[in-house]
């Protein structure tokens, strides 16, 4: 609401902005739209490589999981887009063309700061998420894009959260004389 209060006082679009590249008026939107569902896909990927080779990303995926777990599909759909949207208007929309795209992603990622072990690792994904989410959107001018890449990350990555239990990656003994303390 903030976003689109502040768009009408300004009498500007948090959709558009103007572009990086030199694309004619009418292709903007789909070469945005192509350019979010490619990030999606790529991300989605991504993920669950990560959670299957790295510590790091299955402690992240156990600490979220709580989250999610029990919700119902329709529950995970609307929280996906629903977030996806408010945040892609708001860090995007509003922050990146009055701050600039990396000052948004920082914002972005101190967003989603979270307490205990893995608080910085999802604060640091984010915040890379957001210079990507930006970065399309100032290449193409349009917001769309990032709206379709974002909410479709949310809501996949929302079911593999609840419908994949993993194990952390056990800390190893330290051998040697510290073992033994």
């Amino acid at each position: 609401m903030l976003t689109l209060g502040v768009a009408l006082a300004r009498d500007t679009s948090p959709l558009d902005t103007e572009a990086w590249l030199e694309l004619p008026d009418w292709s903007r939107h789909v070469v945005s739209v192509a350019g979010g569902v490619g990030l999606a896909a790529l991300t989605v990927r991504a993920t669950r490589s990560f959670v299957k080779r790295w510590g790091w990303a299955r402690m992240l995926h156990a600490d979220l999981r709580p989250a999610v777990n029990g919700a119902g599909d329709a529950t995970l759909l609307v929280l996906g887009i629903a977030s996806g949207v408010a945040e892609e208007l708001f860090f995007r929309g509003l922050l990146a063309p009055a701050l600039g795209l990396v000052v948004s992603s920082l914002a972005f990622g101190a967003l989603h700061q979270l307490r205990g072990r893995t608080g910085w690792i999802w604060a640091g994904w984010a915040a890379v998420m957001g210079l990507l989410f930006g970065a399309l959107f100032f290449l193409t001018g349009s917001l769309l894009g990032s709206i379709v890449a974002h909410a479709s990350i949310n809501v996949m990555n929302l079911r593999f959260l609840r419908d994949t239990d993993v194990e952390p990656r056990k800390p190893r003994r330290l051998g040697g004389l510290l073992g033994r303390a």
